[in-house]
């Protein structure tokens, strides 16, 4: 049999560990852009163009929050304390519109909303304590 014994380091390699994990470190660091830069890309950010329909999409997102029974999805009801506020709407557009700008297009498609929707609505779905005592999350 073979027995390993692990235990703790001795006083004097412990301050060891603490001085190699918390030395300070001053690597260089070259920005990729400035500020004018991103004052400009968040300009154009906001007049990518976006539909008509793809406002009513985000909205009918945000009101099925709040009212999920109105839109086939009454099973979630007992789960959903509080839906979403209005400030989800206007940062559903702007981060579709940010996504929209990464992948190089002037305007917003339904993906777009899609592949943001779950970060901007995390956190501003409160689920109930039903949600929470069956382990599900506001995602």
């Amino acid at each position: 049999m073979l027995k390993v014994v692990v235990d703790y380091p001795r006083p004097d390699e412990e301050r060891l560990i603490i001085e190699r994990m918390t030395a300070t470190r001053c690597l260089p660091v070259t920005p990729v852009v400035g500020p004018d830069q991103v004052l400009h890309a968040r300009d154009i950010v906001r007049h990518i163009y976006v539909d008509e329909k793809i406002k009513n999409y985000v909205l009918d997102l945000v009101l099925t929050t709040r009212n999920p029974g109105n839109n086939g999805l009454s099973d979630l009801r007992p789960f959903i304390a509080y839906g979403a506020s209005p400030r989800a709407g206007i940062y559903l557009i702007l981060a579709a519109r940010a996504h929209a700008f990464i992948k190089g297009r002037g305007f917003v498609t339904p993906d777009d909303v899609k592949e943001v929707a779950l970060d901007v609505l995390r956190h501003r779905v409160i689920v109930s304590y039903e949600a929470e005592a069956e382990s599900v999350s506001s995602q």
